[in-house]
């Protein structure tokens, strides 16, 4: 049999991880500038202008919302597994430095209020990841920096958004376009006349350091997670479970319902919030004027409303909701930042289970909620990793949780035959980690999420392609993947496939090698939704986010796998 597989990372992108990876041995902080000329070499396809003397202003936008607000008065960035790998760095209770985030990427990080922030990796590509993010947000803002030198500090500080005219003399000065600006605009807010002076004030020059890379310390950080969820839920060894990697909203929001028990009150907030936008799409949905669901907008504004002073009461409200109905929340402590849910089927209630998981419609016109009293069954459903944190955080799941009786994976890829929005399910995977092609049979077809797909598309059949990270990317391995018919790229399968193989035969995963995956003694299902389009110039998720209509695509998947899980745990109690 001939082997088709899409090239490995390109010669720019291996120098440029080799440079990456022997920098970092250094036991001192290692100047981001070194690496600026091998990040640029690599053409990435996320930073497309990182040469040019005009800023990228969507790869830019890209590292803002991936990397924490603070990171503009950071000196250092340092990187470990966990606490004790800092404090044995000589850095002592850095969890009582300011815990901060960012908004578009889950990853402990501490920052000790003047020029270190130091943040908590799960595996290699949080390296992948950060590293290159930190270069392209230092290249694009020394850009800005040297073009706001045109104007004396006082003048920009005088500057107003509210002023058309002040704000195209900006944007002729920075060599952006008018809607590039609104963009930095839209995402800096009211900071953003002390943002561009901040910038015209300092040029970034970043450092790294990397404490303990081995992998001894991964799986030890790995352990930490696992046994943060046996200590206060220690009956998961004993019963079967069903495995899933998604997010920590959308499944114990169809589980429970609650938002859908606040209908009335989210809707008056609603009415008062001044959202034009939002407003006038729930009143279409009323009117039923466009084919989207009322419970997916609901479960969309219930997390707003709760963002609000006045709906800070339904946050505890909605965890006592779920504790009482069976759904355990577990945040990790002392390691990277993967929260942990434990739902028990016997104790949700069927009375505000969303009604699309109706078992008339997987178990047959009479069936009822009945047989969850029965079960015994536990999902495990966690906050899905980065890269090859999907490793070994299932083959440590796998170890003490047994019998798996599924595994369902769902996230977001970048497509190369669609749009954001759409849906895309494979049966081939391509594994840029190990160099493995697994083939297995996805018990998922297009006809289990287009029932409950209103804005996008559903495309089976399809291949997939594990990336190292999503800046290790450039035009000529995308043409690469897309010539060999491989049009969904994404970050965990691979990984997840790896673990998969060591859960059903004797040995560690092969390298370099076609695996098949088939005749599994366990359900297997992977789904992901597009949120980036990287053929089309601009279309990433610098250039914009999936926003409400990402709610359609997030809540289709879930409710395939949920009907999936709850029809196989019908037929399974039912035959006892």
């Amino acid at each position: 049999m001939e082997r088709t597989v899409p090239t490995r990372a390109s010669e720019e992108i291996d120098l440029y991880l080799r440079t990456i990876y022997s920098l970092l041995r250094s036991t001192a902080r290692v100047r981001i500038r070194t690496l600026e000329e091998v990040h640029a070499g690599m053409n990435s396809s996320l930073h497309p202008m990182a040469r040019s003397t005009e800023p990228d202003i969507s790869s830019m936008i890209y590292a803002i919302l991936r990397l924490p607000a603070c990171i503009t008065d950071v000196k250092a960035v340092l990187l470990g597994q966990s606490a004790t790998v800092f404090e044995q760095s000589g850095l002592k209770n850095v969890e009582s430095w300011q815990e901060v985030t960012a908004r578009a990427r889950r990853r402990r990080c501490f920052y000790n209020g003047e020029d270190l922030l130091a943040c908590y990796i799960a595996s290699r590509s949080d390296i992948d990841d950060v590293v290159p993010m930190l270069t392209a947000f230092q290249i694009e803002w020394n850009k800005l920096h040297n073009f706001l030198q045109e104007l004396p500090l006082h003048e920009i500080e005088s500057l107003s958004v509210d002023s058309p005219e002040d704000m195209e003399t900006l944007a002729t000065i920075l060599r952006i376009s008018f809607e590039s600006l609104y963009r930095l605009i839209t995402i800096w807010d009211e900071d953003f006349i002390p943002m561009i002076a901040r910038i015209h004030e300092k040029a970034m020059d970043l450092e790294v350091q990397l404490f303990s890379g081995s992998l001894t310390e991964y799986r030890r950080a790995t352990r930490l997670w696992w046994d943060n969820i046996e200590r206060r839920f220690p009956n998961i060894t004993g019963r079967p479970v069903y495995f899933i990697s998604s997010n920590t909203h959308s499944i114990p929001n169809l589980l429970t319902g609650f938002a859908l028990m606040h209908e009335e009150r989210l809707a008056s907030f609603l009415n008062n919030a001044g959202d034009v936008d939002l407003l006038s799409e729930w009143q279409d949905i009323n009117d039923q004027e466009v084919p989207s669901r009322p419970e997916n907008f609901l479960y969309y504004i219930l997390k707003k409303y709760q963002a609000t002073p006045e709906g800070r009461d339904l946050i505890k409200a909605q965890a006592e909701f779920e504790k009482q109905y069976g759904i355990h929340r577990f945040p990790s402590e002392h390691a990277f930042d993967i929260e942990a849910q434990i739902i028990e089927l016997s104790k949700l209630n069927p009375e505000t289970i969303d009604p699309r998981l109706s078992p008339e419609t997987f178990a047959g016109q009479h069936a009822d909620w009945s047989f969850l009293k029965k079960s015994d069954a536990l999902i495990l459903n966690i906050d899905y990793p980065l890269g090859l944190a999907a490793y070994t955080l299932l083959v440590k799941v796998a170890e003490h949780a047994s019998p798996l009786l599924g595994i369902y994976v769902m996230g977001k890829a970048a497509t190369l035959n669609g749009r954001r929005g759409d849906v895309i399910i494979p049966n081939v995977s391509y594994d840029e980690h190990s160099r493995n092609t697994y083939m297995y049979n996805n018990c998922f077809v297009a006809g289990d999420v287009s029932p409950y797909l209103v804005y996008g598309t559903v495309m089976d059949n399809q291949k997939s392609v594990t990336v190292l990270g999503t800046y290790l990317q450039n035009a000529q391995v995308m043409e690469v993947v897309y010539r060999e018919g491989y049009t969904d790229v994404e970050m965990e399968a691979g990984p997840y496939l790896s673990a998969v193989y060591e859960l059903f035969r004797p040995t560690r995963h092969p390298v370099d090698e076609i695996v098949n995956l088939y005749n599994l003694p366990f359900d297997l299902g992977i789904l992901h939704y597009a949120s980036d389009t990287p053929l089309t110039k601009g279309e990433n998720l610098g250039a914009g986010t999936l926003s409400y209509f990402g709610v359609d695509s997030t809540y289709a998947t879930s409710l395939a796998i949920l009907r999936r899980i709850m029809q196989l745990e019908h037929d399974r109690v039912m035959k006892k």
